[in-house]
């Protein structure tokens, strides 16, 4: 049924969403391009001001995954008028707020609905040099795969909601999940990258299915380069994972070649339903080096070569031991 909607055509829209990428961008002149995108999702931790500045950090990705500045931004808010303190609702802004400022974020308004289930986010805008933008499809044969962030979230935040996490584990989460990604972009910016996109709700394969289709690359991943969250393979261990992870193995079916000894847990993680995860960032061979040290430079904690692209094969993603 989506793909009776209308696709808008402008010789000034230099990205829309035919790639599925993580932004659109809009020439305005020569020299300038709006970036635009938009996120927002119910709590996935119990802190309120934790809660939103996870979800401003991940709206702010997709910004930072096109190479592009964040300027401005809109709060999207869902809040009950009855049940829950108005207290809570403020501790949720004002932690978007904080992170907004970390980012130099500029929060100019935004609009609020009466909803049972709190639900919060940022739409924003950011510039970037018409030319310059990052996209997913812009990987070729032989570029190396780097990784931002750890895997396991979805597994993690999973283990919150049902009550089984240990306030170390929240805390380890937390940590990653508000980490902006913008040291990431400008490593990235620096070298030239040619091809990017954030890790969230399709997980680590999922989304390296977009770039691999919107570039006509294979992606090959080397399974014991992937960094998980230790907590995480132990939860997922036990059976707590997200629905949108099994979602996402089911969607990746056929798709991926998988080596026999990558064991159906680490399948799972791979897939697994992240929420403002780390860039997955594609360089050329001559810079993966000098990507690895500008990542170093700007105090990146999780810096994985985790694949490398090649010609267009049987199979859109494969993964390897």
């Amino acid at each position: 049924m989506l793909r009776q909607l209308y696709v808008p055509s402008d010789p000034n829209l230099l990205v829309g969403f035919n790639t599925s990428d993580d932004a659109a961008v809009y020439r305005l002149d020569d020299n300038t391009a709006l970036v635009q995108t938009v996120d927002f999702f119910p709590p996935v931790v119990d802190d309120p001001y934790d809660y939103g500045a996870i979800a401003v950090a991940n709206a702010l990705s997709d910004i930072y995954a096109m190479g592009a500045r964040p300027l401005i931004g809109l709060n999207v808010v869902c809040f009950p008028s009855e049940g829950l303190s108005l207290d809570i609702l403020a501790a949720i802004l004002r932690g978007g707020g904080d992170k907004a400022r970390e980012a130099g974020l500029l929060i100019v308004g935004g609009h609020t609905i009466d909803d049972k289930e709190p639900k919060y986010g940022v739409a924003v805008t950011g510039l970037v040099r018409p030319g310059s933008q990052v996209t997913n499809s812009g990987a070729r044969p032989g570029d190396r795969l780097f990784l931002t962030k750890p895997l396991g979230i979805g597994v993690i935040t999973t283990a919150i909601k049902a009550g089984v996490a240990t306030p170390e584990v929240v805390a380890a989460a937390v940590s990653v999940m508000t980490t902006l990604n913008r040291a990431a972009s400008d490593a990235m910016v620096e070298v030239g990258a040619s091809a990017c996109t954030d890790i969230t709700g399709y997980g680590l394969l999922g989304h390296a299915l977009e770039v691999a289709r919107g570039s006509g690359v294979q992606i090959t991943f080397r399974s014991s380069q992937i960094v998980v969250l230790a907590a995480a393979r132990d939860l997922a261990g036990l059976g707590i994972v997200p629905g949108g992870t099994f979602r996402n193995m089911n969607f990746l079916e056929g798709q991926v070649q998988w080596d026999p000894a990558i064991d159906e847990l680490q399948r799972t993680l791979l897939a697994d339903a992240q929420t403002s995860g780390g860039l997955l960032i594609a360089v050329a061979p001559g810079k993966a080096e000098l990507l690895a040290a500008a990542l170093r430079r700007r105090g990146v904690a999780t810096i994985a070569e985790v694949g490398v692209c090649s010609e267009a094969g049987d199979f859109p993603l494969r993964v390897i031991e």
